[in-house]
């Protein structure tokens, strides 16, 4: 089957929808699918078709649209502009991965409000029509389609494929460290200074260290904020791939602290459980539904910290959350599993 993924950015850049898209690209190659992926950038073993694009708010917009020849196209949405010119095409799969709300910061600056409502509404108008026209939207999981503004008026034509990791890349069985880990980009949405409150709290009465990787242009805001509050925090940076999957696995806990639902899943949180490592996270539609598969949902900072200290103190139960990780991962997050699902989707449309 010819089958060509359109996705906004590609890696090297960096996201999980990005990471998805190339996992997703190089299984269907070794199941034998003729697949291209067009994109505004990337790299690629595979036939890939750079699109000349104007950048504007991490929503790349084709300059020059090429001719596609198919039996299914595949997008993949936020960034709407790249399905957009693809809403002739025929039969059109759309994977809805999250809501698109515009966080208070943007790049380090501030967003005013009726600025930020104006460019949400404008998404809105521009994704409805591809979701209209489109055979087949994905989501990821049931309870953030359900609670979705834009998804819940799709439900008639949905199907839930899931995000996945490569299970084998993940040891199991390591010894933990006294560390609680962060692990994603530092940019304001994300939650980050909930865990730094938390962790000032949990520090008090508990040796714990908390471990950050990654970066983003609220770093240096977030290490003055750690100071100040006088956490013992070590900032990483980003880490390369096999330093970070050796430190994901030693980790005590791994806490997602996202409130926004510009965060619909957390492959992050796939990963730690692979690695058998329990995972707190916000309770938010999406994350909730894969948190709960490996460790514990929370609603406030005062409930992170008593979960926090409650699974540092707790060994068994640790091992028990991180066993149940495993097994949801092994069962219903491999790639295996996702390419089996993806592939009937596929069938059904062509």
């Amino acid at each position: 089957m010819k089958i060509i993924q359109i996705s906004p950015y590609f890696p090297p850049h960096v996201g999980g929808v990005e990471y998805h898209v190339k996992e997703l690209a190089d299984g269907l190659v070794r199941r034998g699918h003729q697949v291209s992926v067009a994109s505004s950038c990337g790299r690629w073993s595979g036939e890939l078709v750079r699109i000349p694009s104007i950048d504007l708010f991490y929503s790349p917009m084709p300059i020059k649209v090429p001719k596609f020849e198919a039996d299914v196209y595949h997008s993949h949405i936020p960034s709407p502009l790249f399905a957009f010119m693809l809403r002739g095409a025929s039969p059109h799969v759309v994977t809805y991965h999250n809501d698109v709300v515009v966080p208070g910061m943007v790049n380090g600056h501030a967003m005013p409000r009726p600025f930020a409502a104006a460019l949400e509404r404008i998404n809105e108008m521009l994704v409805r029509p591809v979701l209209e026209e489109a055979k087949i939207v994905i989501a990821t999981t049931k309870s953030y389609a359900k609670t979705s503004p834009v998804l819940k008026d799709y439900l008639h034509k949905l199907k839930i494929v899931p995000n996945a990791v490569d299970v084998s890349l993940y040891p199991q069985c390591r010894k933990k460290e006294n560390y609680v880990l962060y692990a994603g980009r530092m940019l304001s949405y994300k939650g980050i200074e909930s865990l730094l409150f938390a962790m000032s709290e949990v520090q008090k009465i508990a040796d714990l260290e908390l471990l950050l990787v990654g970066d983003g242009y609220d770093r240096s805001r977030l290490e003055e904020m750690a100071k100040k509050l006088h956490v013992r925090a070590k900032f990483t940076g980003r880490l390369e791939r096999s330093m970070f999957i050796d430190t994901i696995s030693r980790a005590e806990m791994l806490v997602l602290p996202t409130q926004n639902r510009l965060e619909a899943f957390g492959i992050v949180l796939l990963e730690a459980m692979a690695c058998e490592t329990p995972v707190l996270a916000f309770d938010t539609p999406g994350v909730n539904e894969v948190a709960k598969n490996g460790g514990m949902v929370y609603s406030s900072t005062e409930e992170l910290c008593e979960q926090i200290q409650e699974l540092h103190e707790n060994e068994p139960h640790r091992a028990c959350l991180g066993h149940k990780g495993r097994e949801a991962v092994e069962e219903r997050y491999s790639w295996k599993s996702v390419l089996d699902c993806m592939e009937s989707v596929y069938h059904e449309v062509a």
